[in-house]
């Protein structure tokens, strides 16, 4: 069905017409002019995100339903970043013709399983027309007590320097789904120039093969917002002293941290967690896993730094690495290897406003 015969209200009826609400601090979601939040003891927290096509996302790869999914988590993560709980969550879509109402009720299905996983209700938004395809932007409301909150700038001397997870997968996931793009319209510009409509046609059901390489995809496609490490470290009676998701690279969160907090760090190559496929896969593209590691981004991780009296505590939580620890300023922002080399942390991360990210 186009979009055009519902127009934006009926759209927006039919995507939201049977959303329940789960907080209490919802006194009032869709439908009407604003939502009505109630926040009485707690501070709250507003994070935004704004996804375009071609520069964030390609829909060659990606499906709607994965889309809608991924682009809630981003969001979601980035209160559980600031050791909050994520309530509400608003979703605005610019959309081109070629979108119908089956695709966003498509979205809407991911975007609804990463709501309904954290609890989180959706309280409103927007649509509007796009002439340059589909523009997400998603801002998620979270809550957190006074002093529970961390920042990035808590980070102090002697602290530990932890990541949930592992790192770089992601980014390898975007490498292989890119090179099967290549791949595919070579083939495609190839038949078309011998004018072979067999070959065009079985092009049409492509699938490329990426058994052994599902973890890899799934880094990629399916993010998941870290919620359940936030619960074991609360389990665990540690409170963070700075905190960030890993959405640009490990590195780069890293510098940020010791920016904000005047402070250096020490990391160790050989404690940064990587998947056997990660470190696979990077060997089958000629890459250095460490390299992609530091670098690549998106893997939506948790990095952060506690004092070093938790350290038993820290090591007794499955899921959690330790990599290092922070400096005092002086000392620098150092990266050892294996071979107890020391280099110098740097930036290289995805910078969305570079032109080569363009």
């Amino acid at each position: 069905m186009e979009i055009a015969k519902l127009g934006e209200f009926g759209l927006i009826d039919r995507l939201t017409k049977d959303i329940e609400l789960k907080n209490d601090s919802t006194r009032k979601g869709v439908g009407d002019d604003c939502a009505v939040l109630s926040y009485p003891d707690k501070e709250v927290l507003v994070t935004t995100d704004l996804l375009m096509e071609g520069v964030h996302f390609d829909l060659t790869y990606i499906d709607l339903k994965h889309l809608g999914y991924k682009s809630a988590m981003v969001n979601i993560s980035d209160v559980f970043a600031m050791n909050g709980t994520p309530r509400q969550m608003t979703v605005s879509l610019a959309l081109s013709k070629r979108f119908t109402v089956e695709d966003m009720e498509t979205f809407y299905e991911g975007l609804r399983l990463a709501c309904d996983k954290w609890g989180v209700d959706i309280v409103g938004g927007d649509t509007t027309s796009s002439y340059t395809g589909l523009a997400i932007s998603i801002t998620c409301i979270g809550e957190a007590r006074k002093e529970d909150i961390v920042y990035r700038s808590g980070a102090r001397d002697t602290d530990l320097i932890c990541v949930s997870g592992d790192l770089g997968a992601a980014y390898m996931g975007l490498q292989l789904l890119e090179r099967e793009k290549s791949v595919y319209y070579q083939q495609v510009e190839e038949a078309k120039k011998k004018n072979d409509k067999r070959a065009l046609e079985a092009l049409a059901h492509f699938q490329p093969d990426f058994s052994g390489k599902e973890y890899l995809l799934q880094r990629q496609l399916q993010t998941e917002a870290r919620g359940d490490i936030i619960g074991k470290l609360r389990e665990a009676g540690i409170r963070p002293t700075a905190m960030m998701d890993i959405s640009d690279g490990l590195s780069s969160e890293l510098l940020h941290i010791c920016k904000q907090s005047g402070v250096g760090c020490r990391i160790y190559e050989k404690n940064i967690p990587i998947d056997y496929q990660t470190a696979v896969m990077a060997e089958e593209l000629n890459m250095n896993v460490t390299t992609c590691a530091l670098n690549g981004g998106e893997d939506y991780e948790l990095l952060f730094t506690v004092p070093i009296g938790d350290h038993e505590k820290i090591e007794q939580i499955d899921g959690v690495k330790l990599i290092g620890h922070i400096t005092d300023a002086k000392f620098g922002k150092v990266l050892v290897t294996r071979d107890n080399q020391e280099f110098e942390l740097k930036a290289q991360g995805w910078n969305p406003l570079s032109s080569e990210s363009h």
